[in-house]
């Protein structure tokens, strides 16, 4: 079959099933204010690695968007299996100012680069400097829906627990939930994990 905006052919949108899964990027920042936001965001993703850049995608001028560029910092926390309701009500349309973070239940851990905080409970955070706002104007013209951010990381917090004795990060073992289309989601189950090296040695070494 063929699916397009025009013909609707299905009755819901594919497209979200299809880019899936999506890492969340469980995003706080300070506004100019102090105020203090945390919201998830499923359009997220690291960009570059040299340096270590992220980027996060909101549909319109949102708090965490308009505070990173405000306070000029982002933080991205893991979303886990374990702390997947308290990541769901992050989500939940508060008046602006009002912290996600006492709503849902959570903790705030210090950042050790920037201001705002992370999740106390979470596994992993990325600390991030705020690069740069990107309208995202379709190809037909007029205004943008979604404005994308890109941070460039400066600072990484890891839970000990979760890394080797051979210096890695297992990523599954933390249990990642990830973004699927409709009301989905996923998680990662460590015994699916699978290595592969590229052709002729070209990723025989990870990178830095």
């Amino acid at each position: 079959m063929h699916y397009d905006a025009e013909t609707r052919t299905l009755p819901h949108n594919p497209f979200k099933a299809l880019v899936a899964p999506r890492p969340i990027g469980w995003v706080s920042a300070i506004g100019a204010s102090g105020q203090l936001n945390l919201s998830p965001y499923s359009f997220f993703n690291g960009v570059a690695d040299s340096p270590e850049m992220v980027m996060f995608s909101s549909f319109g001028r949102k708090d965490a968007l308009t505070f990173a560029e405000e306070g000029g910092e982002f933080v991205c926390s893991f979303a886990t299996l374990a702390l997947k309701d308290a990541m769901n009500q992050t989500s939940a349309p508060l008046p602006r100012g009002e912290s996600e973070f006492d709503f849902a239940g959570l903790a705030t851990a210090p950042s050790r680069k920037v201001r705002p905080p992370r999740v106390a409970a979470s596994p992993a955070a990325l600390e991030c400097k705020w690069l740069q706002t990107i309208p995202l104007t379709p190809a037909g013209g007029g205004e943008a829906s979604y404005f994308m951010v890109i941070g460039q990381v400066v600072s990484m917090y890891i839970d000990d627990r979760f890394v080797t004795p051979e210096g890695r990060v297992d990523t599954g073992a933390m249990r990642p939930i990830m973004r699927g289309g409709y009301f989905d989601y996923f998680t990662v189950e460590p015994e699916a994990r699978f290595e592969m090296r590229r052709p002729a040695g070209g990723g025989d070494v990870p990178r830095r």
